[in-house]
């Protein structure tokens, strides 16, 4: 019997990738039914059993979620996410919510909340679009239409204007050339010398050039070029981008140029302030949920390198109740 329990272990997690980076993994054990008829149970129940819907939802994979979903359903004739929704107070309802979407339907929310309304979150756009692959990207647009209706990089150049549109609409189209095993030292050469020649316009820098490079090749091609770019200038990349650009495009420039460099290090400049209880809830939300299944270890790791402190125990000590269990189930231990 056990060497069945074993194979279809096996046989589960064959379909479903585990991911090295990830605090939250696929279940091995995992029975959709059994979990539906649990989490049923936990949403009838007189005052809403929030521990053991926090328990169940943040040790199952996003896929395993939606066959979750799926059998809840089936069971209860009633979608799942409605009932969550009815059941679940914020902040917590938010995580558990998030949780429930695909990733690309999530990132899809996301980035039209930050375009909704009066002003623009232009660091919520930036994140989202500097850190995400090219499949990812493709999924996002079209989660975006099919939940939205319309058109994601038409709804960007509508609401920013400038070098910043053009920056996002080109990552938006997300065909950045994907890394190969060949490098073209002769084209890292050139392209670090035609950032240097940019950033020393006499009329200011030419943005254009930076975005083109920045967004045309590949991240371990760009890594090169930065390292290359000391040979010509005696600014490093992001010290150059802090004193030619422009305010309107530096910081974005800089979140592009960072994520290039170490997508887990950006992560955790993002999370930093909540050493000092200084970061916005919807901020952590989004990053615990949206890199809990890709790269929340090294993110913890590079957190404690820049802060000296674990996320773990900075969510203990800035957070309380369902909230404080979600994210610490989703931190995935101490460090």
């Amino acid at each position: 019997m056990a060497k069945i329990q074993d194979l279809l272990s096996e046989v589960l997690l064959a379909g479903d990738e585990v991911v090295s980076g990830a605090t939250v993994q696929p279940h091995a054990n995992f029975n959709a039914d059994a979990d539906a008829v649990l989490l049923i149970r936990a949403v009838e129940t007189k005052g809403i059993d929030e521990h053991t819907i926090i328990d169940i939802l943040t040790q199952r994979s996003n896929a395993q979620r939606q066959d979750i979903a799926f059998a809840f359903e089936k069971r209860s004739k009633k979608k799942m996410e409605d009932v969550l929704n009815g059941a679940l107070k914020d902040p917590l309802k938010a995580v558990i919510l998030g949780l429930m979407k695909t990733p690309a339907v999530y990132d899809a929310l996301e980035m039209k909340k930050a375009m909704k309304g009066l002003g623009t979150t232009e660091v919520t756009l930036i994140e989202i679009l500097c850190s995400r692959s090219n499949k990812e990207i493709a999924e996002m647009r079209k989660a975006y239409q099919e939940v939205h209706k319309k058109n994601m990089i038409k709804d960007i150049k509508e609401d920013t204007s400038g070098d910043f549109s053009k920056l996002l609409c080109v990552l938006a189209e997300g065909t950045r050339p994907e890394p190969t095993n060949v490098e073209d030292h002769e084209l890292i050469d050139s392209d670090a010398k035609a950032l240097d020649e940019a950033a020393k316009q006499k009329k200011g820098m030419d943005t254009a050039k930076w975005i083109s490079i920045l967004t045309e090749r590949s991240v371990p091609h760009l890594r090169r070029v930065f390292q290359r770019y000391n040979v010509y200038s005696p600014k490093n990349i992001s010290e150059s981008i802090k004193s030619d650009i422009s305010k309107d495009l530096r910081c974005n420039l800089l979140a592009l140029v960072q994520c290039i460099q170490s997508t887990p290090e950006f992560f955790a400049d993002k999370l930093s302030p909540i050493v000092k209880n200084d970061l916005k809830r919807d901020i952590l939300t989004r990053i615990m949920v949206s890199r809990c299944e890709i790269d929340l270890l090294p993110i913890r790791k590079e957190f404690k390198k820049k802060t000296g402190k674990s996320l773990y125990q900075c969510i203990k000590a800035a957070y309380k109740d369902d909230y404080e269990r979600v994210l610490l189930a989703l931190c995935g231990g101490d460090d």
